[in-house]
């Protein structure tokens, strides 16, 4: 840790960027580098520009669509062969995830620090609840990669004794990041009461939705380790309090613009303020994003080619996921079409399934010339400007289109926000720690939450009810859990959530598999001389990838040795010496 310490602390003010963020006006100060210590931290406006720079640490698309840490790449969904999906990562020198932490919780340290001599407080108070909010979001993630790390809550020089301070114990970390997410959601404004032109800060429901998700995650690792019933209840019960506190404030709701019917599910992850979607819906109109690294065509574009990337082929374990129609999963329902034709396992299916994955025959447009839409009608004319007809006879057979834009821009130009935080989430985190903290959930409660979610584009599915999973013999954990990895695909969760679930050892080993090939029409769509793309399995299934491990040491990633050189107090994680 002593390497990340050892800048001057003018260094930090130096560094600092004005984040596009926010479509605020530039305040009228010097330039940021141009300004000394001495000059600085003397107005409410110098501390929300220096808050502003925090901006920049929320996850966006190039951390989840592509290899990092929280990458579904990484899980078991997306086919996408990596040391760290087959489990064959290995001890590093460094990890940018912890020294990019550390740098990080410095800045935001400066700023707390400062703020405790300045004379107004209740001026910059705003900025001081946003800096615990991501200092608490800082430490979350590392508690998610490392487990327990060394807290540190103030700016250190370079022979301060915290450089060889051993690692604080994992409840320790996740009592700091509850400390300062408490203190924040007491301090922040409602998101009705954001003014216009700050639209896009942390609010209060922000920060409890965030609290939720802390709660239920440390929880869940707790309770499915056999950890202490009395702490991961009070932490399923401040997820259950944090979760529902957003729900009932009223200030958010799902995107559902009727105008838009089942499709809203599509358009709500591509939409810009451009025509994006076929009723000029603009991004005023998403009240489900609680937060949003947020991203602009005219100010700020993604610069990802996140359209041609999407979140690439699937598995066929995420593909049996969608419920039938009926509500049931397809290997009880009467209403499923098997695997015979290239289409047939889409027919009579959750409605989600068919604008988040590709369906072989469909027309699909994206961002090319010709190739976008022209006006949104699916007719004639939009057909002959589309890309064709999907042809999934590659990969595994199947494939997302969530995050493809269907706009005429050119590559890597995309000006859709990334959800940090939406609500649909937060339902999800409600329902599932309901049922986690008492072994049961009310229909009340799945009525007030998880249903919401799953109806949104299945009006006439039947609700998830304890009747329901009576009746069908179905499991009510499965069917939560169902829910979150349909919902959530693509978003950043999968491999955190396999992990406390601490089932990660019996799903990650499992062979990758794609369609169905023995017996059905791939064996002549798909042009390989008659012969499977890959192995099959003793279902007729392509393996797309097998040998893949999951050892203990797996759940958390190690800590670098260089850091452990710099200060030998940093206990090594398990399995990883």
């Amino acid at each position: 840790m002593k390497k990340l310490y050892n800048k001057q602390i003018l260094l930090f003010v130096s560094l600092l960027l004005f984040t596009q963020y926010s479509c605020n006006k530039m305040l009228d100060l010097k330039p940021i580098n141009e300004i000394s210590d001495a000059d600085y931290w003397k107005t409410a406006d110098q501390f929300k520009l220096a808050a502003n720079e925090f901006y920049n640490y929320m996850i966006t698309f190039g951390t989840v669509l592509y290899d990092a840490p929280h990458a579904d790449m990484r899980g078991d969904f997306v086919a996408a062969r990596n040391t760290f999906s087959n489990g064959t990562n290995t001890l590093s020198a460094t990890d940018g995830s912890w020294n990019g932490a550390y740098t990080r919780l410095r800045a935001i340290n400066y700023l707390l620090d400062k703020a405790k001599s300045y004379s107004t407080p209740a001026d910059i108070a705003q900025y001081v609840a946003e800096a615990k909010f991501f200092r608490a979001y800082v430490y979350f993630d590392l508690l998610q990669l490392f487990g327990g790390v060394p807290i540190v809550d103030k700016p250190l020089s370079t022979t301060s004794a915290e450089l060889q301070a051993a690692r604080n114990s994992r409840d320790e970390v996740v009592d700091f990041i509850i400390k300062d997410l408490e203190e924040a959601i007491a301090v922040l404004p409602l998101e009705s009461a954001i003014a216009a032109a700050n639209k896009g800060r942390v609010s209060k429901g922000a920060a409890q939705a965030f609290l939720g998700r802390v709660g239920l995650y440390e929880g869940t690792w707790q309770k499915f380790r056999a950890g202490n019933a009395t702490r991961y209840n009070a932490l399923l019960d401040k997820s259950i309090a944090a979760s529902d506190a957003v729900i009932t404030s009223t200030q958010y709701q799902l995107f559902a613009p009727a105008i838009l019917g089942d499709s809203a599910l599509k358009y709500l992850f591509i939409l810009e303020d451009e025509k994006s979607n076929p009723a000029s819906i603009a991004k005023s109109a998403n009240k489900e994003y609680i937060l949003a690294n947020r991203y602009s065509f005219t100010q700020r574009q993604i610069r990802n080619n996140v359209t041609h990337t999407g979140a690439g082929a699937v598995s066929k374990k995420f593909a049996d996921l969608f419920l039938s129609e009926d509500g049931l999963p397809i290997d009880k329902s009467p209403l499923f079409k098997g695997y015979a034709m290239t289409r047939s396992e889409y027919l009579n299916r959750d409605h989600r399934m068919q604008y988040t994955m590709v369906i072989d025959s469909n027309y699909y447009w994206d961002n090319e010339n010709p190739g976008s839409r022209v006006n949104w009608l699916g007719d004639a004319i939009d057909i002959a400007n589309s890309r064709g007809r999907a042809n999934n006879a590659g990969g595994t057979g199947y494939g997302l289109q969530k995050w493809q834009t269907e706009r005429r821009l050119n590559d890597n130009e995309e000006g859709y926000d990334w959800p940090v935080i939406r609500l649909a989430e937060v339902y999800l985190n409600y329902a599932e720690a309901k049922f986690e903290r008492n072994g049961a959930i009310s229909d009340a409660d799945l009525d007030k939450s998880l249903n919401l979610v799953r109806n949104r584009v299945n009006k006439t599915m039947p609700k998830l009810s304890n009747a329901f999973v009576t009746a069908n013999a179905l499991d009510m954990q499965t069917e939560i859990r169902r829910e979150r990895n349909i919902e959530l695909v693509a978003e950043g969760f999968r491999v955190d959530d396999l992990k406390r679930w601490k089932t990660a050892e019996v799903e990650m080993p499992m062979n990758v598999v794609g369609i169905k090939w023995t017996g059905t029409r791939w064996q002549t769509r798909w042009q390989t001389g008659g012969n499977p793309p890959y192995p099959v399995d003793a279902n007729g299934n392509i393996i797309f990838e097998s040998g893949r491990k999951w050892e203990a040491k797996n759940y958390l990633l190690p800590i670098p040795t260089q850091q452990r050189a710099l200060n030998p107090n940093l206990e090594q994680n398990p399995g990883w010496q």
